[in-house]
């Protein structure tokens, strides 16, 4: 059974970034940790360790799902991992909490540069 959306939220951000890497389509572990470093300008970096341990800790959560890769792109090595309805609305859910947040501290001038 999934826990409610409203107690996935703030998402941490390597679930965060594993999230917004398989919004697209499934993908394999190799895959979603260079798409991170490379949408993070490699400042987030997941080994493979720390990469699987997440995901698993997402599949629990019912975010994440494994998953069958049909055609040509499947490479029976790897594990692929698909995103979830409830991994979509957490997703949106933490993008939209994120923005708001942004709003807010330009609405409120707080980093501008007369600050």
């Amino acid at each position: 059974m999934s826990e409610p959306l409203e107690s996935l939220i703030p998402l941490k951000p390597n679930d965060y970034h594993i999230l917004l890497a398989l919004a697209e389509a499934p993908r394999h572990g190799y895959w979603i940790a260079k798409e991170i470093r490379r949408e993070t300008d490699d400042t987030i970096r997941l080994e493979a360790g720390n990469l699987h341990r997440t995901l698993q800790k997402l599949v629990r959560q019912e975010l994440v799902t494994p998953t069958e890769v049909p055609g040509e792109e499947a490479d029976p090595r790897r594990n692929y991992y698909g995103i979830t309805q409830l991994g979509r609305q957490a997703l949106a859910a933490d993008t939209a909490r994120m923005r708001s947040l942004l709003e807010s501290v330009d609405a409120a001038g707080v980093l501008s540069e007369k600050a």
